[in-house]
């Protein structure tokens, strides 16, 4: 086995291992962590084989649904609703996996597409020759369709409609009539298998089998009953034996792929992902326990370019430009002070004297010289600037009217373009409130009679200026909309900074940061005149502070005119407008010096 394959081994264990901890909620587990016969001689952490694609979502899904299964399904509670005919057993089996799958699959993206991914793979090497009547196709596989198709949403290919086709009638009475009962007892593992239970009791394609077990359990046949450990040990065997043919069904296809033709550092950054979000996705919801919102429906997320006409964002983009012509040459410095610093590590990112890489074309004169001396290779080090995108989260408040917001668009222009030139993503948003004193939000709060402390009370306005993944030239019209009259009204930090984290999170990049231009505290009118008056505020504090110490986002935020260090850890305050593009600059130059570390 060569040095390559081993590592490559190695890493996908770690990254299966880690991942599953997280999933599972138990930071016990260890590569021995699968109690039961199967994954004892067939453990999803001792990894055979990484040669095809396949092996790899196979084993991702494979270790998910086992943690999940860790995590979310109770013992006790599947025994006792274990349907007394065996043959009911094995689909009662797939419905509690289903169940538990399904519940990994809403608590994190990542898990939804492994599974995804995996019964796809399972399910186009289905071979059948012959398909001619029910006999052809078992019950257990069918219903295992079933359960895809309905529950977790795979789409079936041509064979697998097929072959669900002899069975699906009888599914679709027995179940489809129960299905809004089950996908709301998810998380309620008793009601979820007891209806199970109850349906498969009631199938009409076991009847016949129930009917042959009472005939057996007849004392004049001269048979005992089978003892609970008897049918316990046959319920593991009828599991095992699913697993163990659904795991051959997957091994079985041939595939022509280069051998270890994949991304090491692709799979690790997975399992990395799913680490951390799975964390943050808990704590988030903790926070927003606290944070009460009276009403969403008249929220808005928009793109720029929505909230005027061509002409009108022409004009606007026409106005910023000139004022940018006053503060030319301090953008050209600023913006060439900020390149030069980070290209200037691009300069020295490089290794020599290497076995293996690019050609080292400055060393080719002395194989000439001595044709005895071996070729020299060169390989580009990995630059902590190169895979990282940064998003300004830009107050867009009625205090910031004028010089303060201009300024803030012209800094977002200079730093969306040199970051650009410097492999740097860059995201521009905006967050403000659509109306002055509660609009929408607090005429309903007044049609139903003013309920006491009702929460967050205006309709939310959050701007997309520029998406991480656009052009600066095709969003640099959009940045022009910041000066529009009218637009500026209140700032509620607090949901801006979650909807920006929300946002920044998903992204693939390494190095994530997000910057907060703001004046200072949140300030809502209306919510502060019905709640408590640091309500806005504590929600803020409460955000930021796990960004910053639960994350690996980094956060740094610039006051213009106002200390906002009461906020956040990383924070500069300017008392002239005319230093925020220094400060901006300057700033994100620093991080790039060190990067973030977890506490």
């Amino acid at each position: 086995m060569s040095n390559k394959e081993t590592n490559l081994k190695e890493k996908f264990r770690v990254a299966l291992t880690s991942t599953a901890k997280v999933i599972a909620d138990d930071f016990s587990i260890n590569d021995k962590f699968a109690e039961n016969k199967k994954l004892k001689e067939s453990n999803p952490f001792e990894i055979d084989n990484l040669s095809n694609p396949s092996d790899f979502i196979r084993l991702r899904a494979e270790s998910d649904s086992e943690a999940l299964k860790r995590r979310f399904s109770n013992e006790t509670i599947y025994k006792k609703n274990l349907p007394s005919n065996p043959s009911s057993r094995s689909l009662y089996n797939i419905a509690e996996k289903i169940r538990y799958e399904q519940l990994g699959g809403k608590m994190l993206k990542g898990i939804e597409k492994n599974f995804s991914e995996n019964y796809v793979q399972i399910i186009d090497r289905k071979r059948k020759d012959q398909l001619k009547t029910k006999e052809d196709v078992s019950v257990v596989e069918a219903f295992e369709l079933y359960m895809l198709k309905n529950f977790h949403h795979i789409k079936l290919n041509p064979l697998a409609s097929k072959m669900l086709n002899f069975w699906e009638k009888d599914f679709k009475k027995s179940i489809d009539k129960h299905k809004k009962f089950l996908q709301e007892n998810l998380e309620n593992q008793d009601n979820y298998n007891l209806k199970f239970s109850e349906i498969l009791a009631e199938m009409d394609i076991f009847q016949s089998e129930e009917a042959d077990e009472k005939k057996e359990e007849n004392p004049d046949q001269g048979q005992d009953n089978p003892s609970n450990d008897e049918q316990d040990r046959e319920t593991e065997d009828d599991k095992n034996q699913d697993n163990e043919q659904e795991t051959h069904a997957t091994l079985d296809a041939d595939y022509s792929v280069d051998e270890f033709n994949l991304d090491e550092q692709l799979l690790d950054s997975e399992a990395e992902d799913q680490n951390s979000e799975q964390i943050i996705q808990k704590n988030i919801e903790n926070i927003n326990l606290d944070y009460k919102i009276f009403t969403t429906q008249y929220d808005e997320v928009t793109k720029a370019e929505n909230l005027e006409n061509q002409e009108e964002v022409t004009k606007l983009r026409k106005n910023l430009d000139q004022q940018l012509i006053g503060f030319q040459d301090v953008i050209t410095k600023l913006a060439n002070k900020l390149q030069r610093q980070l290209l200037a590590k691009q300069n020295r990112s490089w290794e020599f004297d290497l076995e293996e890489g690019l050609l080292d074309s400055s060393k080719l004169p002395r194989i000439i010289m001595d044709p005895y001396n071996s070729l020299s290779f060169k390989k580009e080090k990995d630059l902590e600037f190169k895979d990282t995108v940064v998003t300004l989260l830009i107050d867009n408040s009625g205090s910031m009217r004028g010089r303060p917001i201009t300024i803030a668009a012209i800094c977002a222009d200079i730093l969306s373009r040199t970051l650009e030139r410097c492999s740097v993503k860059v995201e521009i948003l905006g967050f403000t409130t659509k109306n002055w004193k509660g609009g929408n939000s607090r005429e309903l709060w007044n049609k139903n009679s003013k309920p006491k402390t009702p929460g967050r009370l205006n309709d939310l306005r959050h701007i997309i200026y520029k998406s991480a993944d656009t052009h600066w030239r095709q969003a640099k019209k959009n940045l022009g909309l910041m000066l529009k009259e009218g637009l500026l009204k209140e700032n509620i930090d607090g949901e801006a900074i979650s909807w920006a984290y929300n946002r920044i999170k998903k992204r693939k990049e390494e190095r994530k940061i997000l910057m907060v231009i703001s004046d200072g505290a949140p300030v809502d009118d209306s919510t502060l005149s019905v709640n408590s008056g640091d309500f806005l505020e504590k929600h803020l504090k409460k955000i930021v502070k796990f960004i910053e110490n639960k994350t690996e986002i980094e956060v740094l935020a610039i006051g213009i005119g106002h200390d906002v260090s009461r906020y956040y850890d990383k924070a500069i305050k300017i008392t002239d407008v005319n230093e925020l593009g220094d400060v901006m600059i300057s700033q994100l130059s620093s991080l790039f010096e060190t990067k973030k570390k977890m506490h």
